[in-house]
């Protein structure tokens, strides 16, 4: 046999398609223990999220807690601080999150999303319902700041206009500022109806099964194409390829 594949030039081909195949192979092998991994953070997210809240009264505890906990903290909003963060309703249409710090009971602060409003509501004053006054208490979602990502403009601070959540900046002279923040459920609501919390996505995304059907997929068809090549080379050579 070896004879043959050497007589049909198929020596380099073979070689060649078996380490592309065993690349391919590995390649979805590895996309399917990533869907492994997603699926268990996945699991641990919607756990996290769905727990009872827990009740936090310091900074520093709060800063401890994995992402997507859900807590509660109490403290005093400084609406003079607002933060207004570009994002666009699916259903709402466009408007903003409303970026707030929250004053805790041990003189730190926390960045609370406390919820989308439509740009005719971006002016507090036409929403001062849901200006809360005094202590407050907000349930939320402990979450991680974010990067600025490829193609997303750079935060406008002079115009308190954010494409990206920049937790330090939005603080700005804030004191002890922690490296998290929080975003507010829906309910309880707040008066008046906004800012509208709730608006977490918790999804991530997860295309590793598509990929894995790829990268199997392509093996598969380089596998076809090897066997239709080899044949030809077979029978020109004279020989007559197995069945």
């Amino acid at each position: 046999m070896l004879d043959r594949i050497r007589q049909a030039r198929l020596v380099w081909p073979t070689l060649v398609t078996a380490a592309a195949l065993a690349v391919l192979i590995g390649l979805g092998t590895w996309q399917l223990q990533r869907k492994a991994w997603k699926d268990g953070l996945q699991r641990e997210m919607d756990q996290r999220a769905g727990q009872a809240p827990r009740s936090v009264s310091i900074g520093p505890e709060l800063a401890k807690l994995a992402p997507y906990t859900r807590v509660r903290v109490r403290g005093r909003f400084r609406h003079d601080g607002e933060r207004y963060v570009y994002a666009p309703h699916p259903r709402l249409g466009s408007g903003v999150l409303v970026f707030t710090p929250l004053t805790l009971m041990d003189d730190s602060t926390l960045m609370v999303n406390r919820g989308f409003v439509p740009d005719a509501l971006r002016d507090p004053a036409r929403r001062a319902d849901g200006q809360l006054a005094g202590e407050a208490e907000v349930v939320g979602l402990v979450r991680e700041p974010e990067a600025q990502a490829a193609f997303v403009p750079a935060n406008d601070p002079a115009r308190n206009f954010w494409y990206w959540r920049d937790i330090a900046a939005m603080a700005g002279n804030s004191p002890k500022v922690l490296p998290v923040y929080l975003d507010a459920v829906a309910e309880p609501a707040n008066p008046g109806g906004w800012p509208k919390g709730g608006g977490t996505l918790l999804q991530l995304p997860n295309k590793h099964l598509e990929y894995t059907v790829t990268w199997y997929g392509i093996a598969l068809t380089l596998v076809g194409v090897y066997f239709a090549f080899a044949r030809g080379r077979l029978q020109a050579a004279g020989g007559k390829p197995q069945a």
